[in-house]
């Protein structure tokens, strides 16, 4: 059913699935706990009374935190009770988080207690900040609130009815090439993305939650479409134990970025000569059926090798400027070569080589950024930075990033995404990042160490080149690459697992 604000998403779940599990979460090694729908919209409820009460509703109000059942009620409080939620990246520097809070002009900050130095420095650095909540505290300490105190001492209904185009969230941007921005996005921005394309998944399905909360891929497709489904949300608590708690929640899909999907091909790989039911049984559970891939390019293949294993890959393409989905694949549509097809609320035409979307789910603007808000949108149209079209059945295909395209001597322009994809198929890449360097194409590549390894690859920087060789011979002369250079760590990377390309 199509909703128009965040509110009417979890209200109307709450009364179909009230007594149901809507989250559930490790508590110990191997013990889960959960919570219902009626407790999270009670609990929710009583958070934005308590911002009422304490002068806040209205305001900016950060949240800093793992994913947990505390940040959920703490984003449906503010959003629901109209204020507007700020979600900030957990693994920031303390001082970074700090520049994000007074560029939002935040005044209340809810923070997980792996980040209390950030909010001991937000009190000297941040001014407009008035309230900074402890999502764990069981009481108040001098100015520190307790997240917990509020909801008990404000505990009951909270009626408030939200405009489909007000303000509730802004979502600074991974900053991949350059600053960060505030992506200022509205009830019905978020709120139809997430509910407008019915994708044919069973209500009630269970969904592990690996990819960070505050990251708009998570937030749209994890949480706000999962509960419009009345879903069962389980919290991956790290992602070095998402097998084991694969194995302990025993989830049906799995929202994932592309490499991700990629480390388990190549284990996946390995495993070639094990039967699929065995390797299926043992890593995913019987019940597992299907990964969502969002964020980046995937390679088609990976598609055919976890079909084997009774797998479906449904994968999507989109921005945070556009909360965030633009296209996605569905189960009984699927093309390889493209990233899917236009959700029912968005459109997009072609300029220049350059894809540009509009419709309901298109940002308002970047906060405080007349000028980049400016370059960015035009009559409506969000102008999204990458090379693509889509064709007349609405399906998405994408050839590479505008901002990166590298343009060779003789005037040809060459995307480097098409290049480091190629490259990316050797199992011996781990990593890859193709540019231009003193004039040629460069790539540099973080080799596969599990793979040097196991193959006892003892010359690593002639294997390498041997996979820019061989790429070689088969590429036109104004694609190839004409130098390597090898990592011995790995890149720096955004919390959605894209590479830091500058």
């Amino acid at each position: 059913m199509l909703c128009s604000t965040i509110r009417d998403i979890l209200t109307g779940t709450e009364a179909k699935y009230g007594a149901e599990d809507a989250v559930r979460y490790k508590v110990k090694k191997n013990e889960i706990a959960s919570k219902t729908y009626s407790e999270l919209k009670r609990d929710s409820e009583s958070f934005s009374a308590a911002l009422k009460e304490l002068g806040e509703q209205g305001n900016h109000i950060a949240v800093i935190g793992r994913t947990s059942y505390e940040w959920l009620v703490s984003y449906f409080g503010i959003v629901d009770g109209g204020s507007v939620a700020v979600p900030l990246d957990a693994s920031l520097p303390a001082a970074d988080l700090c520049e994000l809070l007074d560029r939002a002009d935040v005044t209340v900050l809810i923070f997980d207690e792996v980040r209390s130095d950030a909010a001991e420095m937000a009190k000297s650095r941040c001014p407009k900040l008035k309230y900074r909540i402890s999502m764990q505290a069981e009481e108040d300490a001098g100015t520190i609130l307790s997240f917990r105190g509020l909801l008990e001492k404000y505990k009951g209904e909270f009626n408030y009815t939200p405009e489909p185009d007000q303000l509730c969230t802004i979502m600074f941007t991974s900053g991949t090439t350059g600053k960060s921005k505030g992506v200022m996005l509205t009830q019905r921005n978020l709120a139809e993305n997430a509910t407008c394309l019915d994708m044919k998944i069973p209500e009630r399905t269970v969904i592990l939650s690996v990819l960070p909360i505050h990251h708009a891929y998570c937030l749209s497709m994890d949480i706000l479409k999962g509960i419009s489904l009345g879903s069962v949300i389980c919290i991956n608590d790290s992602l070095m134990r998402v097998v084991k708690n694969i194995k302990l929640f025993k989830p049906e899909m799995i929202l994932m970025v592309p490499l991700m999907i990629e480390t388990i091909a190549k284990k996946l790989q390995e495993s070639a000569l094990i039967p699929a039911a065995i390797v299926k049984s043992q890593v995913f559970g019987k019940q597992f059926h299907t990964i969502c891939s969002g964020g980046a390019y995937l390679d088609p293949s990976y598609i055919d090798l976890f079909r084997k294993y009774g797998i479906t890959i449904l994968q999507g393409y989109g921005m945070t400027e556009c909360s965030p989905v633009i296209s996605t694949t569905v189960s009984w549509n699927i093309r390889k070569d493209s990233v899917g097809q236009l959700i029912p609320n968005c459109e997009a035409k072609t300029v220049d080589g350059e894809l540009w979307v509009r419709g309901s789910s298109v940002m308002q603007g970047y906060y405080k950024m007349p000028e980049e808000t400016a370059e960015t949108l035009e009559d409506g149209w969000l102008k999204t930075g990458d090379l693509g079209y889509a064709d007349e059945e609405g399906f998405v295909y994408l050839t590479g990033r505008k901002k990166n395209l590298i343009i060779t001597k003789n005037g040809e322009n060459v995307s480097p995404e098409e290049l480091e994809n190629q490259l990316s198929l050797n199992r011996l890449v781990g990593e890859v990042l193709v540019r231009e360097a003193e004039g040629v194409i460069e790539a540099e590549i973080y080799p596969d160490q599990d793979y040097i390894k196991k193959k006892h690859v003892k010359d690593v920087e002639a294997a390498l080149q041997k996979v820019i060789d061989d790429y070689n011979q088969g590429a036109p002369l104004y694609k190839r690459i004409y130098r390597l250079k090898i990592r011995d760590t790995e890149f720096e990377k955004t919390t959605s697992r894209k590479i830091k390309r500058f």
